[in-house]
């Protein structure tokens, strides 16, 4: 909860917190393979420190049926591990039994709000001899280029130069460990004392915004909350899948979920695993040119009506995270220029009238589905909103069949807006999908109140969704596809494909 990050909802950190809980818990079912991506890990270096059972294998915690990716996954983290950590028999460190925790008990005015504070870590946890130093290691896929905040190191810190059992250490260290390579770093290291001049410094205000937080986050984390059902901030869509739960455990889903899924179940659930993809390919020059350009539309419409884009294209505009050849850089620039022609900036009156990429998330109660989406733009018309996709091309042949089935999204959106979704009237609501070639841009226009077109946009939906809302296994369907796959690596069906081919 103190690392906080865009995917979790603060308004659910601070009623976990408190331990608030609903009147009456929703009774559901849950999935049947493994979806916390660390527990295998964590469960393979519990079994290294736990006795053997009595047939002579590791007594694993967790009895949850595991999907062979994930099970490659972890085998790979564990070697990482030890790359990351090798024994070094000059400051031998045991690992704990227990994790752990600080507890605090508040008096006077403090004592209103709750009878005990408990702060636990959750990693590695480890101990020299004598217990005069701790290390708490941290997993993480990949080390990003940004550091923790201190705010969280700070918590952390707390907890290891106070918190029991065992006696207080002399001296600790914070290291995350990166499973996809073993890379290491040291957020901390330094005496008991240091450890809590760091909390006092920079920590002590993280706890009250937690506690205090009522930002509400749908998203991500609706798909296992309990608090979803009371939750004032997840709007309901019944019957937008057009499929039923009939006892399904809730899930959430997205149109790049369904194309994913539609390629290979297994693609699908290793990508809600968040297993670390093939850079060459998630990364590939075409989809980090498109990235850039949405990164860049999205900055300069953030920047509010008063200026719509123009053919003034900076030389240097590819944004910050980004790198791009030179022919991309240019080819961008004249992407650019062309959508200055369909600006939907140039058609409204002020901020309040434009929302940039937008988190647009509803519960499907009847499929019991977290439905998410982040249309390119909302802006409005009069009194009307508009979706508004945007795609890139590197030529300029257009290619043929129905809109609605090419771009999946746009179906989604049809149906959102022809419910009356967004809110607004309907008079010139509307989706749109702006593509941008070299030799031009197109502007076509859905009416999403034309019977034909929602017809279209429902069975669409209904075909994306259909299997994968059964499905509980997430079989790989190797082919052609295994060659662009991003999660080919941690894929034993490649191989086999591989080799048929």
């Amino acid at each position: 909860m103190f690392k906080k990050g865009e995917l979790r909802c603060p308004a659910a950190d601070a009623l976990k917190a408190r331990g608030y809980l609903p009147t009456e818990k929703p009774s559901r079912r849950r999935e049947r393979l493994e979806h916390f991506t660390f527990g295998p890990f964590m469960d393979a270096c519990d079994a290294r420190h736990r006795p053997s059972s009595p047939d002579g294998s590791p007594g694993l915690s967790r009895t949850v049926p595991v999907h062979d990716g994930l099970r490659t996954w972890t085998e790979h983290a564990m070697a990482m591990y030890d790359v990351a950590f090798p024994v070094d028999p000059s400051r031998p460190l045991r690992e704990v039994a227990q994790r752990w925790t600080y507890r605090y008990r508040p008096s006077g005015v403090e004592a209103r709000t709750a009878e005990e504070y408990r702060f636990t870590v959750w990693g590695r946890c480890l101990v020299s001899a004598d217990g005069g130093f701790r290390e708490l290691r941290l997993p993480v896929h990949r080390l990003g280029e940004a550091k923790p905040s201190e705010e969280f190191v700070a918590a952390v810190a707390l907890v290891l130069a106070e918190g029991s059992p065992g006696p207080l250490p002399e001296r600790v260290r914070i290291v995350e460990f990166a499973l996809l390579d073993g890379r290491t770093r040291e957020l901390l290291v330094g005496s008991r004392a240091e450890a809590l001049a760091l909390y006092r410094a920079r920590g002590r205000g993280v706890l009250t915004d937690i506690l205090d937080s009522q930002e509400y986050r749908p998203g991500f984390s609706c798909g296992d909350c309990v608090y979803a059902g009371v939750c004032p901030a997840l709007r309901s869509a019944p019957g937008l899948l057009g499929t039923e739960s009939k006892g399904r455990p809730r899930r959430t889903w997205s149109v790049t979920n369904g194309r994913n899924y539609r390629v290979c179940p297994a693609r699908d659930h290793m990508r809600r695993l968040r297993l670390p993809a093939a850079d060459s390919i998630e990364r590939e020059v075409s989809a980090e040119r498109g990235r850039a350009l949405h990164a860049y539309l999205a900055d300069r419409h953030a920047q509010g009506p008063s200026r719509p884009c123009t053919v003034e294209v900076p030389e240097q505009w590819v944004p910050g995270g980004f790198e791009l050849p030179d022919h991309e850089r240019a080819l961008g620039v004249g992407l650019l220029r062309r959508h200055a022609a369909v600006c939907p900036l140039r058609c409204v009156e002020n901020g309040t009238d434009v929302r940039t990429e937008p988190r647009v998330v509803r519960h499907d109660t009847s499929a019991d589905v977290v439905v998410m989406a982040a249309p390119d733009l909302l802006y409005r018309d009069g009194d009307s909103w508009v979706w508004r996709e945007t795609k890139t091309s590197a030529g300029d042949r257009r290619p043929t069949g129905p809109l609605l089935e090419r771009y999946p999204q746009l179906a989604l959106a049809v149906l959102l807006v022809a419910r009356g979704d967004l809110g607004g009237t309907r008079t010139r609501a509307r989706v749109e999908l702006e593509v941008l070639r070299p030799g031009g841009a197109d502007l076509e226009i859905i009416d999403p109140f034309v019977p034909a077109n929602r017809t279209a946009a429902e069975e669409i939906l209904r075909t994306m969704v259909a299997d994968w809302h059964v499905d509980d296994d997430y079989e790989p369907a190797p082919g052609r596809a295994c060659g662009r796959c991003e999660m080919a690596r941690w894929c034993a069906a490649r191989s086999d494909a591989e080799a048929a081919a």
